[in-house]
């Protein structure tokens, strides 16, 4: 079984978390998380070579893709097979850490997976190289490092709507969404950060219908 296109009223359910390397969320609270939320792909960011355990806790498919010269990236888990590999694509660079974006094919829609930089023109920007790269029924999700709204031509931005990230344990910051293209978010919402600085998201989505259906449902 691999991932092809939604039937009429089905969803999938993604979840993307920034685990904050070395002391954030191991590869065992990610296992309890998968077999009590049952997510059709988990997205994660700053993922080390400790999170390679993944599989071999819960079964499934697995694969990162390191940041250049970093000890940590971007990972993507599903329970079923990807249809092909996800594709990592470089992105603008800024001055100090080199990013990259790995986007999975899941069939009815892609989804790219980022942990852009903290600049707020040069993450625009990453974003605008993205989105030249997905098809017309995409999702970006991730830790955007983004303050205010995004405005990136197509896509809408689906929340959820809370504060994700305390910036020096004092201001709340949602710095984690999920951009939406051709596409319904029917539900999110976000959960407990446990080891992390970041607390998961949740959506669920579904294609767009052609007519009578808009993508902001």
């Amino acid at each position: 079984m691999t991932y092809t296109g939604l039937s009429a009223g089905q969803r999938m359910k993604l979840i993307s978390w920034n685990l904050l390397r070395l002391h954030g969320a191991s590869a065992e609270e990610l296992a309890r998380l998968v077999l009590q939320e049952r997510p059709d792909a988990l997205f994660m960011q700053e993922a080390t070579h400790d999170i390679d355990r993944l599989p071999g806790l819960i079964g499934g498919h697995y694969a990162r893709a390191p940041l250049p010269g970093r000890i940590h990236g971007l990972a993507v888990w599903t329970p079923a097979p990807l249809r092909r590999p996800p594709l990592v694509i470089p992105l603008p660079a800024g001055s100090i850490v080199l990013r990259v974006s790995q986007i999975a094919d899941l069939g009815a829609f892609s989804v790219a997976n980022v942990h852009l930089s903290h600049g707020q023109l040069l993450n625009r920007r990453q974003l605008r190289h993205i989105a030249a790269a997905l098809p017309e029924r995409a999702a970006i999700v991730g830790d955007f490092n983004l303050v205010g709204p995004v405005l990136l031509a197509g896509f809408r931005d689906a929340g959820p709507r809370h504060a994700t990230h305390l910036m020096g344990s004092v201001l709340p910051l949602r710095l984690d969404r999920c951009l939406v293209r051709g596409l319904t978010c029917r539900e999110t919402s976000v959960l407990d950060r446990q080891k992390s600085d970041h607390r998961p998201i949740v959506v669920n989505l579904s294609v767009a219908g052609r007519t009578g259906e808009r993508d902001d449902a």
